[in-house]
């Protein structure tokens, strides 16, 4: 009769917990990478090319939000289903975006791009967002203000499948409902106001102070708040038909897995 070889328990546990350790590893050092290569290309953007070359800025923000969602899927290439969910993410973002267009800043961008980035994971949630920003401004205008609006909504998404991803898909219905809307309000008052803002100071005015930046906080503060009011009742509303919609394809297809 055969003997059966001991499986090491102890060991196999160790030789997991080393692979998840590295995969950390890396993924840390991916988004550091990323991160530090983004914003210095935006500031030598800012700094170098007087704001004039958005288009090729655009494009080099476009790769480097690529970069870590190949990084994700480690030893295997992404699979034709997961780009086509991200595609069609991005297209819907894109159309919501172009549908309010009569009303400013009342868009449920944010809103998809984080359900996108909980759903999918924050590497895709980053690249829907950067790639909603740049191709739907092709619709509403490319200028220097493109590449931080991709970074904007970029960094909301990956931040949302960060915190996110691994919890919130499992909470009841409701209560997923409730804290999407905690967190899309304050990340499109905060983060997406608070960084184009930014923008708006450091590419509009030659020598910013203090009184610069309380003016232009002080102006933008109705949009920012009509911004964060939109992405509370969009993420209200869709929050928990679409997360259950993607939910299905992702079982269905075996997609970001």
């Amino acid at each position: 009769m055969p003997i059966k070889p001991e499986i090491n328990q102890p060991n196999l546990q160790k030789q997991s917990d080393r692979l998840k350790q590295s995969t950390r590893l890396r993924t840390v050092l991916t988004w550091i990478a990323v991160s530090t290569a983004t914003l210095g290309t935006i500031a030598g953007g800012m700094i170098f090319l007087d704001d004039r070359k958005y288009y090729f800025i655009s494009l080099l923000m476009i790769v480097y939000a690529i970069i870590p969602f190949f990084v994700r899927f480690e030893k295997r290439k992404p699979q034709s289903r997961e780009v086509v969910i991200i595609a069609v993410m991005v297209a819907i973002a894109v159309a919501g975006r172009a549908a309010f267009f009569m009303v400013p800043q009342f868009k449920p961008v944010v809103a998809i791009v984080i359900i996108s980035g909980v759903c999918l994971g924050k590497e895709a949630g980053f690249l829907i967002g950067a790639m909603t920003g740049f191709v739907s401004n092709f619709i509403f205008g490319q200028g220097p203000w493109t590449p931080w609006q991709m970074f904007c909504f970029g960094i909301i998404g990956f931040i949302a499948g960060l915190l996110f991803e691994k919890t919130l898909v499992t909470k009841t219905p409701r209560k997923r409902q409730i804290v999407l809307c905690i967190y899309g309000g304050l990340a499109a008052f905060f983060i997406y106001g608070g960084i184009i803002d930014l923008w708006t100071i450091l590419g509009m005015t030659p020598e910013p102070k203090l009184g610069t930046f309380v003016l232009a906080y002080t102006v933008a503060l109705p949009f920012n708040l009509i911004h964060a009011v939109a992405t509370v009742f969009f993420l209200y509303f869709i929050t928990n038909p679409m997360i259950n919609k993607l939910e299905r394809v992702k079982l269905k297809y075996g997609a970001f897995r």
